[in-house]
């Protein structure tokens, strides 16, 4: 078995890949890929992965893309390891529904409040010229249009729909909680991992007037009940290498 994984600091995409890596106690190879120095488009990644966006597995030379689909992946290459899906019909389909609410409700959402205070920076201080040769480099035209949107401001009303969606989300998760211990069920999932990474560890910090210990006190216990399981600490543990000052809001800029 040899697994390599590219990805950049523990939050958002590349730390729900890396928690099913420890959850399941799999040796990988970290291959880690500096995103404030644009690594994600240099030619000899985009030879890895043409889309040019972390994280990325390669398996024994089978390349695998988009954290959701890694982490299915994992589970069918590895089912001897500690499951991560409840393996029921129902369970997994419970699992998959809310992977699916978090990918296509919720990530985008947070991501560009975290762009709005990571990106907007990073790309503010290249001369536009630069810039222009950067955005030259970018694959995937929405991604194109969301670095281009960063650098010139995301308007109120794109942030107050973002914000209302992610309020939504989280009394969607706090409803959730008061029936089950975890949100597919009985047991810990990649659709916990999934949550986690992208809202759990940062709504919070990102919007403290939201008072979410007060709003969703369940959501708080989850979040504390995921971040104390050694794998997570394990992964929580990789190398950051944002500047400090924008350290918060590090991982969302892919």
């Amino acid at each position: 078995m040899a697994l390599k994984l590219y990805h950049a600091e523990p939050l958002a995409n590349s730390l729900k890949s890396m928690a099913p890596l420890f959850e399941k106690g799999l040796s990988f190879e970290s291959i880690y890929v500096n995103l404030h120095k644009f690594e994600q488009h240099e030619p000899w990644f985009l030879a890895i992965n043409p889309e040019g966006q972390v994280p990325v597995l390669d398996h024994n030379g089978t390349i695998v893309t988009h954290s959701t689909v890694i982490n299915e992946y994992l589970e069918d290459a590895f089912p001897d390891a500690p499951p991560l899906r409840p393996n029921t019909p129902a369970g997994n389909a419970r699992m998959r529904y809310w992977n699916k609410f978090v990918d296509e409700h919720v990530m985008n959402h947070v991501s560009m409040h975290g762009w709005r205070r990571l990106v907007a920076v990073i790309t503010r201080k290249l001369a536009t010229g630069d810039f222009e040769q950067l955005m030259a480099r970018i694959p995937l035209p929405d991604q194109r249009r969301k670095w281009m949107a960063a650098r010139s401001g995301f308007s109120d009303q794109q942030l107050a729909d973002a914000t209302a969606k992610i309020e939504y989300a989280v009394d969607k998760v706090e409803r959730q909680l008061a029936d089950t211990p975890w949100l597919a069920g009985e047991s810990f999932t990649l659709a916990d991992i999934n949550f986690y990474s992208h809202c759990g560890m940062m709504v919070e910090r990102m919007f403290p007037e939201m008072e979410i210990a007060k709003r969703a006190p369940r959501l708080v216990e989850w979040r504390d009940r995921v971040t104390a399981r050694p794998a997570m600490q394990q992964a929580l543990a990789m190398p950051d290498h944002t500047e400090p000052g924008l350290r918060t809001w590090s991982g969302h800029a892919r």
